[in-house]
C-alpha cells in the first residue's frame, strides 16, 4: 500500500523530487502512525519563544521599583505596563513581515531567526539598568522573534489530515505552557541573592543584576533548541511548473492516496493564480482573527494582572506574595495545562467543535475571574487550594480557547497562504496583546487608587473590566459574525 501511494505520487506530475514540500507529502503518505518526533519538534519550538513572552511579569513590578522611575508606589503598574506592552508592539510591526518571508522562503528560516533572536535579545534584557533599556531589549525581541505565525502553518502541514488538530494542540499548548512556565521561571530565579544567599552573593553577577538568571536561562534552553531545530524538514513547497488540467484531474481522482493531493493541485508555490485571492476578503478567516484578537487582549492583560494582584499588598487588594508564591501557582497551573491537552482536548475538540470550546470556554471564565477578588479575603492553606485550582481552570479554559480558534483560521485558508494569512493574524493578535499589558496596567494602577469606591472598588473593577472583554469575544463567536468555511472544522 505505501509503495503504491509513493509510485502514485511519483506518477503524477505535481510531485517534484526536489521540492521540500512534496517530500514532507510523501513522509507523511508512507507514515501511518501518531508522529511523536513531529509532535516534541513543534512543541520545544514553540516553547522556546513563548518562555521569555511573559518571565518578566512576576518580577516586573519590583524591576520598575528598582529603575527609580515611579513616582508613588500606586504608579509602578503604569510603567510595568509600557515595558509589558514592547515585546507586543515591535511583533506587531514585523508579522506580516515574517509571515511573507515564511511564504517565500520557507517556514523554516523564519523559525530560526527567531530563536536566535530570544538567544540575543531576552539576554540582554535581563542585564537593563535602566526603564528605556529594558523597552528597547523587549521591543526588538518582539520585531525579530516573528515564528509563531509561520510554527502555525508548520504544524498544519508537517501532520496528517487525522493528526493535525493534535498539531496545533501541540502549538497552543506549547505556546500556554510557555506563558505559565515562563513567569514560573520569572519567580524562582529573579533575586536570586535574596532567595538563595548560600548560592548568589551581593557581590555576584546575579546579585547586581538581579532580573538576569530568569532571562538567562531561558536563552539557554533557546540557545540548545537551536540545534535540532536545523534538521526540521522544510514544508513549503518551491516548485513553479504549472499543472495541467488531466495532471489535476488525475489528482483529484486518486485523492485517497494522499491527504494534501488536492490541495497541491491548487498550489503553486504561492505565485500561480490562486495566490492573487485576497486574504482581506475571506471573511471566515478575517473574523476568527478578530474573535482570536479580543481573547488575546484579554489573556495577556490577565497574565499580567494576575501576577501584579498576587504581589500587590492585602491593603491595595492584594495577596502580598513573593516571586516565589507566584512561580509556585503558575508552575502547577502550567502541569494541570500539560495534562488537558496533551490527554483531554483532542476529545473534547472532536465532541464539541472548535466554535463550541470557544462559547464554553468564554461563558465559564466570567464567572471564575469574578471571584478572583473574593479570593483575597482567604489565608492560609485555604487561600493557597483556591487560588491554585481557580489558576489551573483559568489557564486551561483559555489555551482550549485558543487552539479552537487556531483550528478555525488555518482550516479558513490553502496551504500557500497561511504563512501570510498567520502574519496577519500574528500582526492583529499582537497589537491586540500590545494593548493588554499597557491597558491592564494602567487600569491596576487606577484601581489602586479607588480603594472605597462605591461601585466595583479595588481591585473589583480590573476583573469587571476583564470580564467585559471576555463578554464581548463570546458574542461575536455567534452568527452572522463568526462564519466558517464549508466543510471546515466544526
Amino acid at each position: 500500500m505505501a509503495e503504491g501511494c509513493r509510485e502514485g505520487l511519483l506518477k503524477k506530475k505535481n510531485y517534484y523530487e526536489n521540492c521540500p514540500g512534496c517530500k514532507v507529502d510523501q513522509y507523511k503518505e508512507l507514515r501511518r502512525g501518531l508522529p511523536i518526533r513531529e509532535l516534541v519538534s513543534t512543541w520545544i519550538v514553540v516553547l522556546c519563544t513563548a518562555l521569555p513572552i511573559s518571565s518578566l511579569f512576576p518580577f516586573l513590578y519590583f524591576m520598575v521599583r528598582d529603575f527609580h522611575i515611579a513616582k508613588r508606589e500606586e504608579d509602578i503598574g503604569y510603567y510595568a505596563g509600557y515595558i509589558g506592552s514592547s515585546f507586543m508592539l515591535g511583533r506587531a510591526l514585523t508579522s506580516v513581515f515574517w509571515g511573507i518571508v515564511a511564504d517565500r522562503y520557507g517556514r523554516k528560516p523564519v523559525i530560526v531567526i527567531g530563536i536566535v533572536a530570544v538567544v540575543i535579545f531576552n539576554t540582554l534584557f535581563g542585564l537593563s539598568v535602566n526603564f528605556w533599556m529594558a523597552i528597547t531589549t523587549r521591543f526588538l525581541l518582539g520585531s525579530l522573534n516573528g515564528l509563531l505565525g509561520p510554527i502555525k502553518a508548520y504544524a498544519s502541514e508537517i501532520f496528517r489530515e487525522e493528526y493535525q488538530a493534535l498539531g496545533l494542540s501541540a502549538v497552543s499548548t506549547a505556546w500556554g505552557i510557555g506563558l505559565i512556565i515562563g513567569p514560573a521561571l520569572g519567580g524562582f530565579l529573579a533575586q536570586p541573592a535574596d532567595k538563595y544567599p548560600n548560592l548568589f552573593s551581593k557581590e555576584s553577577l546575579f546579585g547586581r543584576f538581579p532580573y538576569f538568571l530568569p532571562c538567562l536561562a531561558i536563552s539557554i534552553f533557546a540557545l540548545v533548541v537551536i540545534i535540532p531545530t536545523c534538521w526540521l524538514p522544510e514544508t513549503l513547497h518551491m516548485h513553479r511548473e504549472n499543472l495541467s488540467p488531466d495532471d489535476s484531474e488525475k489528482g483529484l481522482e486518486t485523492g485517497t492516496c494522499g491527504s494534501n493531493v488536492n490541495e497541491k493541485t491548487k498550489q503553486i508555490e504561492g505565485r500561480g493564480p490562486i495566490a492573487k485571492e485576497s486574504l482581506l476578503k475571506n471573511w471566515p478567516l478575517m473574523s476568527s482573527i478578530i474573535v482570536y484578537c479580543v481573547f488575546s487582549l484579554h489573556d495577556m492583560a490577565y497574565t499580567e494582572i494576575f501576577s501584579l494582584w498576587a504581589v500587590s499588598p492585602r491593603s491595595h487588594g492584594g495577596l502580598s506574595y513573593s516571586t516565589k508564591d507566584v512561580g509556585e501557582v503558575l508552575a502547577i497551573s502550567g502541569l494541570g495545562l500539560l495534562v488537558f491537552q496533551l490527554s483531554l482536548y483532542p476529545y473534547v475538540e472532536r465532541l464539541l467543535g472548535s466554535i463550541m470550546v470557544v462559547r464554553i470556554g468564554g461563558v465559564v471564565s466570567i464567572p471564575l475571574l469574578a471571584s478572583y477578588p473574593y479570593i483575597a479575603l482567604l489565608s492560609g492553606l485555604s487561600l493557597s487550594l483556591v487560588v491554585n485550582c481557580a489558576s489551573v481552570v483559568k489557564n486551561v479554559l483559555s489555551v482550549s480557547i485558543i487552539t479552537a480558534l487556531f483550528l478555525l483560521q488555518n482550516s479558513a485558508v490553502e496551504q500557500h497562504q497561511r504563512g501570510a494569512a498567520n502574519g496577519i493574524a500574528m500582526t492583529a493578535m499582537s497589537l491586540f496583546k500590545a494593548a493588554g499589558p499597557a491597558g491592564g496596567g494602567v487600569i491596576f494602577s487606577w484601581a489602586q487608587k479607588r480603594q472605597d469606591a462605591a461601585f466595583f472598588p479595588g481591585d473589583q473593577m480590573v476583573f469587571f473590566v476583564l470580564n467585559v472583554v471576555e463578554a464581548i469575544g463570546v458574542l461575536m463567536t455567534f452568527k452572522p459574525f463568526l462564519t466558517r468555511k464549508v466543510n471546515a472544522i466544526r
